[in-house]
């Protein structure tokens, strides 16, 4: 059982070679070539604050770009829970951001997609608390969106 297991792990980095497998801060992988080498482009909404100040938090920020990220956020607040009474107790907020990742010298496309999530906050105590709900769960959701882009940039295909 001993042999087995010691030839596993002598035979399992030869198949993840086989498969294409490359390690994302290897030397030629995509977290190298995008570590502090993207230029995020403003964004004029606390949401969009939050999201540029978590994928440079992933990404670093850039003293010499050599690509550039464009970012469309759109968001959207549903009821979910309401009381006897028809008060909203329960919201979730969905967030949508399609991106485009840029190479700036040649202006061309590098890889562009959408990423979607939700976060929830509940609304049952006072007016301070809901807000602070709803500003927590904002944060949350741009956590999370910039987490998938960051991931989806590390698995595209630089060229």
């Amino acid at each position: 059982m001993l042999s087995l297991n010691r030839r596993f792990v002598l035979l399992a980095p030869l198949a993840l070679a086989a498969c294409g497998f490359q390690p994302v801060y290897g030397p030629d992988g995509n977290g190298t070539a995008l570590q502090n080498r993207v230029l995020v482009d403003e964004q004029d909404t606390r949401e969009g604050y939050v999201l540029v100040r978590e994928i440079e938090e992933r990404l670093g920020r850039s003293a010499t770009p050599a690509y550039g990220l464009a970012l469309n956020i759109s968001t959207v607040e549903e009821s979910l829970a309401t009381d006897l009474e028809g008060n909203t107790r329960r919201f979730n907020l969905i967030g949508t951001v399609d991106y485009t990742l840029r190479n700036l010298a040649t202006g061309q496309i590098v890889t562009s997609g959408k990423v979607d999530n939700f976060t929830g906050y509940s609304a049952t105590g006072t007016t301070v608390a809901t807000l602070a709900g709803e500003q927590d769960a904002q944060v949350r959701l741009m956590t999370i969106l910039s987490d998938q882009i960051v991931t989806r940039l590390y698995a595209a295909d630089l060229g």
